[in-house]
């Protein structure tokens, strides 16, 4: 007993309660994710778009996302945490049951454009909160727990939407709209701005051109901004190939949800211990590992015919998957300068926006002029070329954090030392004789 009471403290104790607001968030807010989740087997089997169009879609919502990462960053830094999370989820919700209720071609696309916009406006406002009331010593813990929320609603929302659309997809976007409200209430009434010193970022902050050229000349975090862009390439093949792959080898929608929610079900059953696993270890070694792992997941899905072999390779890579995201938001965290912390989080949200745009329309292209097999393989191709590049990019990222940690420390005052006074020189070499009286002012 004692050990799991150790175990808990040195998992989820100490954590700022502001925290525990935004964790409560994401658990509600992905409870009834069910939208993107279904979003191509919605595209294909209920509307009856083709697989190319199905991928136009959803590559329209990232580039909605791309749009919206890039102003939510600077409305965070700029308006505040607080009101450009609420506008964000607002507009989110409004936009889901449009998209719900959308007919033609175009008006689907136009909603997936701009419901796009607006639920990635939101993920740099809350990186940066979460990045604000999470001291650095506890952020890692912190990441991993939000991110086990994370999966434990996508894991549950996975599950009962297989079974809901059988009800009707209009209730999918419904509910999801419905947590995505109640998320933005939570936050917006028990965190609060978290912003610090909010009158003087907005007055004597960087300037928009002056942060876009800080953030384009730090060729470090570019990189990692690169490579995290290729990694979601591979990742995002889940929600717009995967479906349709399972689809044509006669499985059921439900039958995709049972076997992606096994993504969910493993993280919210190991992520817990994988703070602890990976703690002290080379960050560097654990992406490349991560990349890896991730790579040969995808890879065996070329080979996969039964329920029971998808959802094997889905095992693999969300291994890979749990190993990546705690230490990919540490590192993320720790490179973004303290003043344009939102900004840093837009642009990193934006690598995942462009990947959201070209991973269903690249792997729809693929797999029909290359076949199914081509797009798994090439998948696994990529993992292990991003092994090597986090190998040999690693001890720049980590001089590179370890210098922004140096220079947020507070400079300790230095104070003059005033010589000694001739008289009081001499009594201190010869002894103090008698009281030195204190000199006159005036």
């Amino acid at each position: 007993m004692r050990t799991v009471q150790c175990w808990l403290r040195d998992t989820a104790g100490g954590l700022p309660r502001r925290f525990w607001y935004l964790w409560a968030g994401t658990l509600i807010n992905r409870l009834g994710s069910f939208v993107l989740v279904f979003l191509a087997i919605y595209l294909t089997q209920e509307r009856g778009f083709s697989a190319s169009q199905a991928g136009l879609v959803i590559g329209l919502w990232g580039v909605g996302g791309a749009v919206g990462t890039t102003v939510g960053g600077t409305l965070t830094d700029r308006w505040g945490r607080r009101p450009t999370l609420f506008t964000a989820h607002l507009g989110a919700a409004t936009m889901m049951v449009a998209l719900g209720l959308a007919r033609p071609l175009w008006a689907v696309a136009l909603g997936a454009l701009l419901l796009g916009m607006f639920a990635e406006a939101a993920r740099p406002a809350f990186g940066a909160m979460m990045i604000d009331v999470v001291p650095e010593k506890d952020r890692l813990r912190a990441f991993s727990l939000n991110y086990w929320a994370i999966n434990l609603g996508f894991a549950c929302a996975a599950v009962l939407a297989g079974f809901a659309a059988q009800a009707g997809y209009l209730l999918l976007f419904v509910v999801d709209a419905a947590t995505t409200l109640i998320t933005a209430l939570v936050i917006f009434t028990r965190v609060g701005e978290t912003r610090r010193a909010a009158a003087t970022v907005a007055k004597g902050g960087p300037a928009p051109a002056g942060a876009l050229r800080t953030i384009l000349n730090d060729r470090v975090f570019l990189l990692f901004v690169a490579l995290n862009l290729f990694a979601a390439l591979v990742f995002l093949q889940h929600i717009s190939m995967l479906p349709i792959a399972m689809g044509d080898a006669g499985l059921s929608p439900a039958t995709y949800g049972s076997v992606i929610a096994l993504n969910g079900v493993l993280i919210v059953v190991g992520q817990l211990f994988v703070p602890r696993l990976i703690r002290g270890r080379s960050r560097s070694h654990v992406l490349a590992l991560a990349s890896l792992v991730m790579g040969v997941g995808f890879g065996l899905t070329a080979f996969a015919e039964a329920a029971w072999f998808y959802g094997l390779t889905v095992l693999i890579w969300t291994l890979g998957e749990m190993l990546n995201s705690p230490s990919n938001a540490t590192l993320i965290a720790e490179l973004s300068p303290g003043d344009l912390r939102g900004r840093y989080q837009g642009v990193f949200s934006l690598s995942w926006q462009i990947a959201g745009a070209a991973a269903p329309i690249l792997g729809g292209l693929v797999r029909e002029h290359a076949g199914n097999s081509a797009l798994w393989v090439g998948c696994a191709a990529i993992g292990g070329v991003m092994a090597v590049a986090h190998l040999v990019s690693g001890p720049a990222r980590e001089r590179r954090a370890t210098a922004l940690r140096r220079a947020a420390q507070p400079v300790e005052p230095v104070v003059a030392v005033q010589p000694p006074a001739p008289q009081a020189a001499e009594a201190a070499a010869t002894g103090p004789a008698e009281p030195i009286a204190p000199a006159r002012v005036g």
